[in-house]
């Protein structure tokens, strides 16, 4: 997700990646139950899930960027993370008019991306605690995109594993969010 470029952090990054990954889980969890409910078919509900998932992720990433900038960090992944998501969501967008292989596709391509950025991000990050669930939620991003694309030209191609990834990355943005609390209070 971002990248913070300093051999040390002031406190309060901690504090504010733990909110955030909070709230990205909690937002996961729900959108993967949501996307489980409509996944049957490519209507307009999952088709606005699909798009708001990536917006998600960008407005996510704009608030790492101004909790780390504020503390006088740089966050160069983090940019790197809002053109892919946003791109995401134009190709989603487009891709849910032409059918669930497309939108696979799209979405693997998204995951792979993201994906290596999240490991990126991770390692850079490992001095501040809580990374290594970033670090795997990376190489899990990575491998299931190559899976949701390899799916597309199945025979019966599905949303419903969009959801359980979805719900994955949430509970590892939890294990960090707990990981980065408990790393506060031995330092505290």
């Amino acid at each position: 997700m971002d990248t913070v470029v300093s051999t040390t952090a002031p406190a309060s990054v901690p504090v504010t990646l733990r909110k955030l990954y909070l709230v990205r889980f909690a937002f996961a969890a729900v959108w993967a139950v949501l996307l489980f409910a409509t996944a049957d078919t490519l209507g307009a509900p999952s088709a606005t899930l699909l798009v708001i998932y990536p917006l998600f992720d960008v407005a996510a990433a704009v608030v790492d960027i101004r909790s780390a900038r504020a503390n006088g960090l740089t966050a160069p992944a983090l940019y790197v993370n809002i053109v892919i998501s946003s791109l995401a969501v134009v190709g989603l967008a487009v891709a849910a008019t032409s059918g669930v292989p497309a939108v696979l596709r799209v979405w693997g391509a998204w995951a792979i991306a993201s994906g290596i950025a999240q490991l990126v991000a991770g390692a850079v990050r490992r001095k501040l605690g809580g990374q290594w669930p970033m670090i795997v939620s990376g190489a899990v991003s990575t491998l299931a995109g190559g899976s949701f694309i390899t799916a597309a030209g199945g025979d019966d191609p599905s949303l419903v594993n969009l959801a359980g990834y979805a719900f994955l990355g949430g509970v590892l943005f939890l294990v960090s969010a707990l990981r980065l609390d408990r790393a506060g209070r031995r330092e505290a």
